[in-house]
């Protein structure tokens, strides 16, 4: 129901559940200014994850928090929009407080390896540790983590992340980047507020590209049982208004664009 999720400037922490705020929301390349890439906060009390950190994202999470001071990164998929500011995260862990600062790290399985070649240094993100991610649950402090393939690149997961006291309750469904809107289902619960990739807008989708358009995000959304969507991963020249548009004619629940600093909460009051 509406109820179970709904926006605020500032989500209390003494909130039972999640809140989401958006840091990146650009697809592969933005054509403005602060448009960083995918990037997606969740907080519980004092503590906050990351999912994903895209190009120019790092930047974002800094008013909001210490860097070092969150509880871990999660990556979705390889492709580096979604991943690439681990570059200065790594730096600025390891130079920048007199000693290297840790925080949990769980990527794709062989990620690690090709940042190593890429930076041509061996271990280059070794002091941040943290399991691949995998089809399964990861309980990373007070979040729960679920993971599910889906369709789109080598390694490709969508995330269910709830409140680990309510694992039962409204969660947030992130759809990564996904080109089979049924790879979604498996994850999604009646109540959840689905994060969906809508790259293509209103356009037709090219099968060989595995993303998704705004109709199949609402459809699936729909089917799923969601309370609220929100569509990401837009290029800005595909029209994001009129893939919000679109959405809502298959949606009949709220529907909204994941602008930069848009914060929403998930759960109930304790």
């Amino acid at each position: 129901s509406e109820g179970q999720a709904h926006d605020t400037e500032h989500a209390p922490h003494h909130c039972m559940g999640l809140k989401l705020t958006i840091l990146g929301s650009s697809a592969a390349w933005s054509e403005r200014p602060g448009r960083p890439s995918s990037c997606y906060m969740l907080e519980i009390d004092e503590e906050a994850i990351l999912l994903d950190l895209g190009q120019g994202s790092l930047g974002s999470v800094f008013p909001h928090r210490d860097p070092a001071k969150l509880t871990a990164v999660l990556v979705s998929h390889m492709h580096g929009d979604h991943h690439v500011d681990l570059i200065p995260l790594r730096n600025l862990l390891y130079y920048h407080y007199g000693e290297p600062r840790s925080i949990g790290l769980h990527l794709p399985a062989g990620l690690r390896e090709r940042y190593d070649v890429f930076m041509g240094e061996d271990g280059f993100l070794d002091f941040m540790p943290g399991q691949d991610v995998s089809e399964g649950v990861l309980e990373i402090g007070p979040f729960r983590v679920q993971a599910h393939p889906v369709a789109h690149a080598e390694n490709s997961h969508a995330f269910r992340v709830t409140d680990a006291v309510e694992p039962d309750g409204p969660g947030l469904v992130y759809s990564g980047d996904c080109g089979v809107a049924d790879d979604l289902l498996p994850l999604m619960r009646e109540g959840d507020t689905l994060l969906c990739e809508a790259f293509w807008s209103t356009r037709e989708p090219i099968p060989s590209a595995m993303h998704l358009n705004a109709a199949q995000a609402a459809d699936v959304a729909r089917r799923g049982g969601a309370a609220r969507l929100i569509l990401t991963h837009i290029l800005e020249s595909y029209d994001p208004q009129a893939a919000l548009a679109a959405a809502r004619e298959v949606f009949r629940g709220p529907v909204q664009l994941a602008e930069p600093e848009l914060v929403t909460t998930i759960g109930t009051a304790r």
